[in-house]
């Protein structure tokens, strides 16, 4: 399975609503293998398959596969019925339109829509109450119906611009992985916009590839789906087998493959996923493994990694975490938030 991580921001975000109503939070954190005093630390990352069992501990507790984001309950099994229901759609069209359906239906506060707008389509949700109020509920709602579009696909989705009608939250950085690059904040509409072509695109999922993907789930909702035998988890393989001070150029790499340049680009595009964005991925779990389990210094690591200078490491990591290389070491090799959070090479 490939792994990535996630920022422990949204653990707490997970855990909120069940500080909210007295829960112990102890069983749920023990049941995903999470110290409770990885929480101190704002810097930690845990495994998307940790989240994904803390995702699943919540929801039975709560009986809410939404995290009490909403007035009504998302109850256990809505999630199954969803893919039940989209998957025999023809279009991606036509299943994000169900979707849209299915959640207005089962929601009290959010409310979904496919507008069509030029050669977009955006998919817009919004809530009755105070729009800054449920951040988390845009998070997860947006995660769940783009999640299950990748798999209807075969491959992700490529959003191509996405607004939110909140401030910029301190986890910004992380949105970029789950989206895109280009993000907008106190919008109007909090939307994920798509090229308007991938509406006629084909759900190519059927009854027989549902109950694999369904068992997966959120594990692979969250890693964002990936088809294992499309264009990117090739490239991504093929990188990770090398030394990554010697990772090739992107002529060079479509050479290897067999692919002229602007084919290989393309392919990536059509899968959501760009030559950068696969390295940015493998770099940032590879720097932090390295960083909380070896006693490598920062500049060697970033030798390593295939950087320069230092310095440009330092941007980078920054880019991705929120912190300095040297400062998430402190924090994360300190005995009272020292934990194992399952990190590894080829998650986004």
């Amino acid at each position: 399975m490939e792994k990535g991580s996630v920022s422990i921001d949204f653990v707490h975000s997970a855990l909120a609503p069940l500080i909210a109503r007295g829960i112990d939070t102890g069983p749920v954190l023990r049941e995903a293998g999470l110290e409770p005093a990885l929480l101190a630390s704002s810097q930690a990352r845990i495994s998307a398959k940790s989240f994904s069992a803390l995702w699943l501990a919540v929801a039975r507790v709560l009986d809410d596969e939404l995290f009490g984001q909403d007035s009504r309950r998302m109850k256990v099994g809505s999630f199954a019925l969803l893919c039940q229901t989209a998957v025999h759609c023809a279009t991606l069209g036509e299943a994000l339109r169900t979707m849209a359906r299915f959640f207005n239906m089962l929601l009290d506060d959010f409310n979904c829509q496919l507008e069509i707008d030029g050669g977009r389509a955006d998919l817009v949700v919004r809530d009755r109450r105070a729009c800054s109020a449920a951040v988390f509920g845009y998070e997860t709602l947006l995660m769940l119906i783009h999640g299950i579009l990748c798999w209807l696909a075969g491959h992700q989705v490529r959003v191509l611009r996405a607004d939110f009608c909140y401030p910029e939250p301190a986890r910004s950085a992380e949105y970029r992985t789950m989206y895109c690059d280009e993000l907008r904040f106190d919008c109007r509409d909090t939307r994920l916009s798509f090229d308007l072509s991938c509406l006629e695109r084909p759900v190519v999922q059927s009854a027989h590839t549902l109950g694999a993907f369904v068992r997966g789930a959120p594990a692979n909702i969250v890693r964002k789906y990936r088809n294992r035998d499309g264009m990117a988890a090739h490239v991504r393989r093929h990188l990770a087998a090398l030394p990554r001070a010697g990772w090739p150029d992107f002529e060079t790499l479509a050479r290897h493959m067999n692919k002229a340049p602007s084919t290989l680009r393309r392919r990536l595009e059509d899968e959501g996923e760009s030559f950068q964005s696969i390295k940015d991925q493998l770099r940032r779990d590879l720097a932090i493994d390295r960083l909380c389990n070896s006693t490598l210094s920062v500049a060697e690591i970033a030798t390593e990694l295939g950087f320069a200078e230092a310095s440009a490491f330092h941007r980078a990591f920054k880019k991705w975490t929120g912190a300095g290389p040297q400062s998430y070491r402190q924090r994360m090799n300190q005995p009272a938030t020292r934990a194992d959070t399952g990190r590894g090479i080829g998650g986004g």
